[in-house]
C-alpha cells in the first residue's frame, strides 16, 4: 500500500481528524522530500505538504500525492490557516515534536501527542529500503577493508578514524551516520569512546564501530582486532565469548520472536562465561533512515520481530584496565529466518 494511504488509514483508525508530521525523517519516508524545511499535514482523505521558497522546485520534483504549499510567511501559520479552512479543530502531532510547534498550535486547537504513528510503518523495510541498506553495508565494508592494514602499532586512534571516514566518502556516502569509534587498549573498555591521540600499542584490543550510507539509509557494524602483545590469552577468551554470543543471538532471531529473547540468548552466554557484569547495554537496535530506531533488542523491549525488520546484533564485554570487545552485525528478518547483511569476517584477527 502507498505510504501516504497507510498514514491516512492510521489517522482514521486512531480517531484523529488530522495529524501533523514534523520529523524530517518521517516526512521523507512519507513523501520522498529530502530538504531541511517541511511540515506534512495528513487528514483522513488528504495530505498537505508545506515548505519554504528555497525548496519550491525540489518539492515539485520529489513530493508526490500531496498538495504542495509554499507560504510567504511561517509554515506553522499556514498550517493553522489550512486547518481552519478544513474546519479541523483537533489535531494529532508527533510525541517528539519540539515545544515550539506545540506552542504555535495550542491556542485554537485541541492537541493530542501521538507516539509512533509513522515509526510503526517504518518498522518493516520494503524491498527498495533493504537494497539501499545493503548498499550502505557494502560501502562500509569496502572502506574498512581498504584501511584495515593501517590498524597497526604506533598509529593513533584518530588517524584510523579519519582515514575510515575519508574512505566512506570516496565510496559515495553523503553522510557519516555517526561519529566513528576507534578505541584501543583501556579506551576499548568504554562502549562509546571517542577517537583520541592515543597510539595503538602491543596487546591492545582495538574496537572499530562505523557505518555507511546510501540514499539516506544507514548501516552500522563493529569489528574488534587484537595487536600481538601481552595478555593475549585473556583477551582471546573475551573475544571468543562475545563471538559466541553474537552467533547465539542471530540464531535466536526470527519472525514472531520476542526481541527480549534475542537479547537473552546473547546475555546468558556472556553471563555463563563469567562476564555478565561487563555487558551493560542492549544487544541491538533497528537501523534505517535513523541509525537508532525500532525494534529495540534488549531485555526490557516489548517488540516482537517480524519479517522485513532490520536491526543490529552487537553484544560486547568491557573490562576496565583490560579493554573491550564488541562484534556487531546487521540482520534482516526474511521469510525463512534471519539473514546477516554484514559479510566481513568475524574470526579474531591478530595484527
Amino acid at each position: 500500500m502507498d505510504r501516504l494511504e497507510s498514514i491516512k488509514e492510521l489517522v482514521s483508525s486512531r480517531r484523529l481528524k488530522a495529524f501533523l508530521v514534523s520529523d524530517l525523517k518521517n516526512v521523507r519516508y512519507l513523501t520522498g522530500f529530502r530538504g531541511s524545511s517541511a511540515l506534512l499535514l495528513v487528514t483522513r482523505k488528504e495530505a498537505f505538504f508545506f515548505t519554504d521558497f528555497r525548496y519550491r522546485e525540489q518539492a515539485r520534483l520529489e513530493v508526490k500525492g500531496c498538495e504542495v504549499i509554499v507560504p510567504e510567511g511561517a509554515l506553522l501559520r499556514r498550517v493553522r490557516r489550512t486547518l481552519r479552512r478544513l474546519r479541523v479543530h483537533s489535531l494529532g502531532f508527533e510525541f517528539n515534536a519540539p515545544y515550539s510547534l506545540y506552542h504555535g498550535l495550542k491556542n485554537g486547537f485541541r492537541l493530542r501527542a501521538v507516539r509512533n504513528m509513522v515509526e510503526s510503518l517504518r518498522l518493516k523495510k520494503e524491498r527498495e529500503e533493504i537494497r539501499l541498506i545493503r548498499t550502505a553495508v557494502k560501502r562500509a565494508e569496502e572502506a574498512f577493508s581498504e584501511i584495515k592494514p593501517e590498524i597497526r602499532r604506533g598509529v593513533t586512534e584518530r588517524s584510523v578514524a579519519l582515514r575510515l571516514e575519508e574512505a566512506l566518502r570516496r565510496r559515495g556516502c553523503q553522510r557519516i551516520p555517526f561519529d566513528i569509534i576507534v578505541a584501543s587498549g583501556e579506551n576499548a573498555a568504554l562502549p562509546h569512546a571517542s577517537p583520541s591521540e592515543k597510539r595503538l600499542e602491543p596487546g591492545d584490543l582495538v574496537v572499530v564501530d562505523w557505518g555507511g550510507e546510501a540514499g539516506g539509509y544507514f548501516s552500522d557494524m563493529t569489528r574488534t582486532l587484537l595487536l600481538e602483545g601481552p595478555g593475549m590469552e585473556t583477551k582471546m577468551r573475551i573475544y571468543d565469548t562475545v563471538l559466541k554470543a553474537n552467533r547465539s543471538a542471530i540464531r535466536a532471531a526470527g519472525a514472531g520472536v520476542k526481541a527480549a529473547d534475542v537479547d537473552r540468548a546473547a546475555r546468558e552466554l556472556i553471563e555463563r562465561a563469567g562476564f555478565g557484569d561487563f555487558f551493560g547495554h542492549g544487544t541491538g537496535h533497528g537501523v534505517g533512515l535513523d541509525i537508532h530506531e525500532s525494534p529495540r533488542i534488549s531485555l526490557i523491549s516489548k517488540d516482537i520481530l517480524m519479517e522485513g525488520m532490520v536491526f543490529t546484533i552487537e553484544p560486547g564485554v568491557y573490562i576496565p584496565g583490560v579493554g573491550g570487545v564488541r562484534i556487531e552485525d546487521m540482520v534482516c528478518i526474511g521469510e525463512k529466518g534471519p539473514r546477516v547483511l554484514t559479510r566481513l569476517p568475524k574470526r579474531l584477527e591478530v595484527v
